[in-house]
């Protein structure tokens, strides 16, 4: 077979030219695009763990502010609870002192007005005595047909009144 003898002539040919091949992608690829392609992963490494480094920082601080945000909302709090509380009691003192001062408002006018029935009754007792004296003196003068004089007869009133 004719193929099979030419295989000893195309052999070291053909060997050549795959080792100049290999060659050549060896030195194109393991000297000229390795490098590159290790310099690129180690350069997006140390990126990365840059950026890890960073965003734990960043998540340290965010942590510290939070904590000192949640410390102020605290404090926070608390001065209003302590504004409230202090409003809670000065609205209580003013409203007690409202409720005093119209407590004493209102006894006053009730002693007023007891003082006016008092006087009314009075007035009207004194009226009712007079009149009662007048129409004894009437009834006595009526009756037996004696005189009686106006003190006489207040005094009768008066007497009966005390005595019920």
């Amino acid at each position: 077979m004719p193929q099979i003898a030419q295989i000893d002539a195309t052999f070291a040919s053909q060997l050549f030219w795959l080792i100049v091949t290999f060659g050549l992608i060896f030195v194109v690829i393991g000297l000229g695009m390795v490098p590159k392609i290790s310099g690129t992963v180690e350069a997006r490494d140390k990126r990365i763990s840059d950026d890890l480094e960073a965003a734990e920082r960043a998540r340290a601080q965010a942590d510290e502010t939070e904590e000192a945000y949640r410390l102020q909302t605290e404090q926070n709090r608390a001065e209003a609870l302590k504004v409230t509380q202090a409003a809670k009691a000065a609205s209580a003192l003013e409203t007690e002192r409202k409720v005093k001062a119209a407590d004493a408002e209102l006894n006053q006018r009730i002693a007023d007005a007891e003082a006016r029935v008092r006087a009314a009754t009075d007035a009207a007792l004194a009226d009712i005595q007079s009149v009662a004296a007048e129409a004894a003196q009437e009834m006595v003068a009526k009756l037996s047909g004696a005189k009686v004089t106006k003190t006489q007869a207040a005094q009768a009133v008066k007497a009966a009144i005390a005595n019920g």
